[in-house]
């Protein structure tokens, strides 16, 4: 899955990219409202992490201009632990949780996974289909029992197909979720990691429905 991070403070934001790269995201950074709302309009993010005290344009208003333009991306926002006037006025913005600071990076990647459950109607840590488990906490592939080892691509596009089985997902679609903003992949990538992952998982999880894209769950 692919994150927004908008943080001036260029230490922590390094420091959360990194964590949040090692958690099996792909993450894309701001360190100003302008370069974060434009970034938040015109890439699909499936959440976004986004301080309130940012230059030029307010965290604050960034959101706003958001919910108004019908962004309903998930919105984690960063607020100062004792200022409770900006949580408040960040959930009336259209936040849907916040995190006040400083703050350990495993609370910031449960809330985050909690809110990416919520937004895909997903009860439990682990997805499941046909002997194939992906363990979102553990960051686990087992298959029939069996431990494997993915590199981080193929975990990110495994995780995202196993979030929207039976959908038609095309590889541009694909390709905007698993790969960061500065990344230009060819379309021809995402059909070599789709057919590493048919050997992984095995040729029937994995349908091509030619001339739209790829079905996880749906037998060709």
């Amino acid at each position: 899955m692919r994150l927004l991070l908008v943080e001036d403070d260029l230490a922590l934001s390094r420091s959360l990219k990194m964590d949040l790269e090692s958690a099996g995201y792909a993450v894309d950074t701001a360190t100003d409202g302008e370069g974060g709302e434009f970034l938040g309009m015109t890439e699909n993010y499936d959440a976004v992490i986004l301080d309130l005290g940012l230059p030029k344009i307010s965290g604050l208003d960034v959101l706003r201009r958001w919910r108004a333009a019908n962004n309903s991306v998930p919105v984690i926002v960063l607020t100062a632990r004792d200022a409770w006037h900006e949580k408040v006025d960040g959930f009336k913005a259209g936040a849907d949780d916040y995190l006040g600071k400083p703050f350990h990076i495993q609370e910031l990647l449960a809330r985050l996974q909690a809110l990416l459950k919520r937004a895909y109607n997903q009860s439990q840590s682990a997805l499941q289909i046909e002997g194939l488990i992906l363990n979102e906490e553990q960051q686990a592939v087992i298959i029939n029992g069996e431990a494997i080892n993915l590199t981080a691509i193929e975990y990110r596009l495994l995780r995202y197909l196993m979030l929207h089985p039976g959908k038609v997902l095309s590889k541009a679609h694909l390709g905007e979720h698993i790969y960061e903003y500065e990344a230009d992949p060819d379309s021809n990538v995402i059909e070599v990691y789709i057919n590493r992952l048919r050997k992984i998982v095995g040729n029937d999880l994995i349908a091509t429905r030619r001339g739209q894209g790829y079905v996880f769950g749906q037998k060709p």
